[in-house]
């Protein structure tokens, strides 16, 4: 790789979004007299009996959870999407809007209060993997239903209300915003090439070996490229599957086990419970032909330089368009040697 890229200002160009992201290396050495967060590192009980979402406990809704012994899955007290909007749309002018149906869910890691995925064992984090598999297909099999959001966010810099371990599935009628850019990319070079955009990505990865953080027999975990956070990572299958449900039995163990090594390496990094969202970015649910989609789950860790000081989406990033000082390559040397 140029070695201008390790001390100059650049752009990178996102291959999935058609985006770019302006890197400058050179600001790293800037002293920080910002903000600096606080992180807790508390040990939490195996169950609390002020948390909603321990097993045993009661809802804000009055409901009364199982006494769960892994995964526990509910539809959101608090959803964002409802199946009972109207369908309706507005084009008056200028001003342009539509209905927008769907169905929210909560889904519980781990009855286990004190732990998140980096202290689940990777047979317990395959519990998961099979959830989001059957949710996948059960919420996508609806007819209303064209996009399933499998996410979590994890720690209270990424405004995660609840430290239970547990993330969120939102379905919707239509696509979202960076699944909308993500589809048109990568149908426009399946078109052309017939082959996976993400894997022959991958394929160059590989070969050049710069930003590859782990990988096993059936995936690959890497600091994209274009990665835009400081510690951002995708973790992507080898095969070209379109969607989770695709895996095997010994592939979904594959996975988790990624997931596990990911997870427990930003633990390390800055010796404290990384915060992040991940999601998972896999095809549409819409009945049509997706056999351009290679889905990938994506980390994107807001901390910069020790787990007091985040990096703020602002100012340039806001109006111009995101911009980050440690390179990719660089984020991955310190990541690689804590994959144990």
């Amino acid at each position: 790789m140029d070695n201008n890229l390790q001390d100059y200002s650049h752009k990178r160009y996102n291959i999935l979004t058609g985006e770019w992201v302006l890197v400058s290396p050179h600001r790293a050495k800037r002293p920080w007299q910002g903000q600096n967060e606080t992180i807790s590192n508390e040990q939490r009980p195996a169950h609390d009996p002020s948390c909603y979402l321990c097993a045993r406990n009661t809802r804000i809704n009055g409901e009364i959870n199982p006494d769960y012994k892994d995964v526990f899955i509910f539809t959101n007290d608090f959803a964002a999407l409802q199946t009972t909007s109207p369908i309706f749309s507005v084009n008056d002018g200028l001003f342009k809007a539509e209905s927008e149906q769907g169905i929210c869910k909560v889904i519980c890691f781990s009855p286990d209060h004190s732990k998140s995925l980096a202290d689940m064992e990777v047979e317990d984090i395959n519990k998961v993997v099979e959830a989001w598999q059957k949710e996948y297909i059960l919420l996508g099999s609806n007819e209303m239903i064209n996009y399933v959001q499998i996410f979590e966010n994890k720690g209270a810099v990424m405004g995660c209300s609840n430290p239970h371990p547990h993330g969120q599935i939102w379905s919707q009628s239509t696509l979202p915003n960076e699944v909308e850019k993500k589809d048109q990319h990568q149908k426009s070079y399946y078109d052309k090439n017939k082959r996976s955009l993400l894997g022959d990505y991958l394929k160059q990865e590989l070969e050049v070996n710069e930003r590859i953080i782990y990988q096993n027999d059936d995936f690959v975990v890497l600091a994209p490229f274009w990665a835009v956070w400081p510690f951002e990572t995708m973790i992507v299958p080898k095969k070209a599957y379109t969607n989770i449900t695709e895996l095997s039995a010994s592939e979904s163990l594959a996975f988790a086990e990624a997931i596990s090594k990911i997870t427990k390496a930003y633990d390390a990094l800055f010796q404290t419970s990384f915060p992040y969202s991940s999601g998972i970015h896999q095809a549409p649910t819409n009945g049509e032909n997706n056999d351009h989609w290679h889905w990938h789950m994506s980390f994107y860790p807001p901390l910069l330089r020790s787990a007091t000081v985040k990096k703020f989406m602002v100012g340039y990033e806001m109006f111009g368009s995101p911009q980050r000082d440690i390179t990719a390559e660089q984020a991955v040397d310190r990541l690689k040697a804590l994959v144990k």
